[in-house]
């Protein structure tokens, strides 16, 4: 008789899970034992899989792509989700990927001939975590596990795991935070390691009138700017050196490895150094935006560009096959919008996170935090000049979003100056189309879009001046035909909801504007509950969720990195209680009408409908290639357990027609789903909530609310795109 243990030289865990997949379901198991090559495996596998999906015509359509979208993806068994995924497996097998996870490394896809040849010989090149997903995988295909989804009252007490920023309690913790920040300010102002001639001290105060007068400052932007942390010994000093020895090592190797630090006193007030079992519960989605991890500091220095249409080459089209003025001012995936980046201190963020999609800009130093080198030139405003000549004399673009960086990071000046650009570019393009005739007509701006973590980094700096600008702005800006005004912010907790956001929030929305937020899901914040109860808080103070981002980079962002198979896993499980329904649709196009309004309206809504918040937002990943999507299917395993994915773009919005050559983008993750599991187990989460994120191997991109789209023209644009080149 066949025995395993005579011929496995694996680890022993490998052993027992391989042990598991041959005897947990009997059929596949004789399958393995009976194969005499791969061919004949395989082809026994692909018959067993395709009975399956034939009980199912809806899921066979599927697989074959001759059904597809939402409403489809939503008729499938678990089963059926099984079967595909084996069936892919096979289809793709023997073939080659680089995986920039190992810089350019050419991995090959074959997991059954690895288990094949693991039962046969004995040896396999796969470790306990690929063995993991395909016992997994096998479990799901024989039925022997089935999925379960937890309802609203699961999903709720999950989310009460969660404190915000708004409980009393939190409150009182970071006044006493402040004020022991402040003194720290203190004894280095008067000590002269500080030194300001904004923030001093005459001479003969007491203790008590400092902190009373640097309380004062507390709400002065500039001041957390200025005394901004810089150093790991810094940022210990300033936590009362609460920060282990193992993060202490890891913070001087990333300073030596030349890795930007900067955290304003502000957002270091938001960090606990008094309660354990707070501290592992609640805020570590904030510490893993601060701290560095050891996967980006052997990184740094070797990052590629994600987004490829972020390397441009003088006269020469970027990955999109778009042609953008020269300078580093412009990115362009989308024939509506362009990022604008001024070339000012909008270059600059209020903090750094860690897992920054421009972590490739800072290897070259562009992007950066010294704030003097960064303000405007001279001459930036011939650079503004070109850029919004760009926008004016392109035929498709009808959307700026300004960010960096962070668009108020520059000055009230600087910024005042930009968006007058922006305003008179607006203006241009209805007055040139006068001469065009109709279908000719090139597309006029209507939407202006701000990106900023300054809501959260540095909420101070939403000042009355401030507000007049954007209010201003809106009113002369609504008459050239513009209808959106947007603030697109990164939230990524219910704790950085503090009453100085919530403020600075409605000060936004009393201007006119609307404010959406993008929560990054990195694995901290990817626990469960954690992005419902961050739904239901920025709903609380008048943001519209916009989009949950998949940590974009390679293994620079591996710590922080959570497998799409849990943003699937969220989106299904728990995101779904706060489901728009198809009637609502209509209602929630109107909240962008009037911002000034949005807490009661969006308060009102749910209360009707019990919704316990308005999950307007949609799940994605930037590809690394063109566009966002979550449009995938798992089409392998690397050895040692990490996903392969094949994505399709996303068919609900206009892409650059270059995507029709581009075809399917592979992705390989940074980590196994195992690897995950073990991470979110030393943050304190019971794994087995989790345990049908193995069974999440393919997506669907959800459908854009209605609220995100582009109104509609009263004339005809023309069809015809400029600045393109493929």
């Amino acid at each position: 008789m066949f025995r395993i243990e005579d011929t496995l030289k694996l680890n022993t865990n490998s052993r027992r899970l391989l042990k598991q997949i041959l005897f947990e379901n009997r059929e596949v198991g004789q399958l393995f034992f009976r194969a005499q090559n791969e061919q004949k495996l395989q082809n026994d596998l692909k018959i067993l899989a395709l009975s399956i999906l034939k009980e199912n015509p809806v899921a066979y359509k599927y697989y074959k792509g001759t059904l597809t979208g939402r409403k489809v993806y939503d008729k499938l068994r678990w089963k059926d989700f099984a079967a595909i995924r084996l069936l892919d497996y096979i289809n793709h097998a023997g073939e080659g990927y680089v995986d920039m996870n190992l810089r350019g490394k050419v991995v090959v896809n074959n997991p059954i001939r690895a288990t094949w040849s693991a039962i046969k010989t004995g040896t396999g090149p796969g470790n306990a975590d690929f063995y993991e997903d395909m016992l997994l995988l096998f479990r799901q295909l024989s039925g022997r596990i089935k999925r379960k989804k937890p309802n609203t009252e699961k999903v709720t007490e999950w989310m009460a795991r969660y404190s915000s920023g708004l409980d009393p309690e939190i409150i009182e913790m970071r006044k006493k935070n402040r004020d022991r920040i402040l003194k720290k300010i203190i004894n280095k102002i008067d000590s002269g390691q500080i030194e300001s001639r904004k923030f001093k001290f005459e001479p003969g105060l007491s203790d008590n009138e400092k902190i009373k007068i640097a309380r004062s400052w507390w709400n002065d932007s500039s001041f957390h700017l200025r005394m901004a942390i810089r150093s790991a010994s810094d940022l210990n000093e300033f936590l009362d050196y609460s920060l282990d020895k193992k993060t202490m090592v890891t913070l001087k190797a990333a300073e030596k490895t030349g890795i930007p630090f900067f955290v304003n006193p502000y957002y270091l007030s938001l960090l606990n150094i008094e309660d354990p079992k707070y501290k592992q519960r609640s805020d570590l989605t904030l510490r893993d935006y601060i701290l560095a991890n050891n996967e980006l500091i052997s990184e740094f220095g070797h990052i590629n560009a994600w987004e490829k249409e972020d390397i441009v080459e003088p006269n020469q089209p970027n990955a999109a096959g778009w042609l953008l003025p020269e300078g580093k001012g412009l990115h362009r995936r989308y024939p509506e919008v362009a990022i604008f980046i001024p070339q000012s201190t909008g270059r600059s963020c209020g903090g750094l996170c860690v897992s920054c999609q421009r972590m490739y800009d800072f290897q070259s130093g562009h992007f950066n935090f010294n704030l003097e080198k960064l303000k405007p030139r001279t001459n930036w405003t011939e650079n503004l000049k070109l850029m919004m000549d760009y926008f004016r004399y392109d035929s498709q673009l009808r959307d700026i979003l300004i960010t960096g960086g962070d668009a108020f990071m520059s000055s009230d000046k600087t910024l005042e100056i930009i968006l007058d650009h922006v305003f008179n570019m607006a203006l241009q393009k209805i007055r040139d189309n006068r001469n065009r005739p109709e279908g000719k007509k090139f597309a006029e701006m209507m939407r202006v879009r701000l990106g900023t973590r300054l809501p959260v980094y540095l909420p101070h700096r939403f000042t009355p001046d401030l507000i007049k600008i954007l209010k201003d702005f809106k009113e002369k800006a609504s008459a050239t035909g513009i209808k959106q005004f947007i603030i697109q912010t990164h939230f990524v907790s219910a704790l950085e909801i503090t009453p100085e956001a919530r403020y600075a929030v409605k000060q936004l929305t009393s201007a006119g504007w609307l404010v959406t937020n993008q929560e990054v899901f990195t694995a901290a914040a990817s626990r469960r509950g954690h992005s419902a109860k961050l739904r239901k808080t920025i709903n609380e103070i008048g943001i519209l969720p916009y989009y949950t981002f998949q940590v974009k980079g390679h293994k620079e962002n591996k710590h922080n990195f959570t497998p799409i198979a849990r943003s699937i896993q969220e989106q299904i499980e728990e995101k779904k209680i706060g489901a728009i329904p198809g009637v609502l649709l209509p209602e929630i196009g109107k909240l962008s009408f009037h911002p000034e309004m949005i807490v009661d309206e969006i308060s009102h809504i749910k209360q009707r409908h019990g919704l316990p918040f308005l999950a307007t937002d949609r799940n994605v990943l930037n590809l690394p290639g063109v566009g966002k999507s979550l449009t995938f299917r798992v089409i392998g395993l690397t050895d040692d357990g990490r996903r392969i994915l094949e994505f399709k773009h996303d068919m609900n919005r206009n892409h650059s027609p270059i995507i029709e050559k581009m075809g399917k983008v592979i992705i390989i993750e940074s980590k196994s789903v195992s690897e995950f599991l073990r991470q979110l187990e030393k943050m304190g989460e019971d794994i087995n909530e989790y345990r049908s994120i193995y069974g999440y191997s393919m997506g669907e991109t959800e459908d854009r609310m209605p609220i995100y789209e582009y109104p509609e023209y009263n004339f005809h644009n023309t069809r015809e795109i400029t600045n393109l080149k493929i």
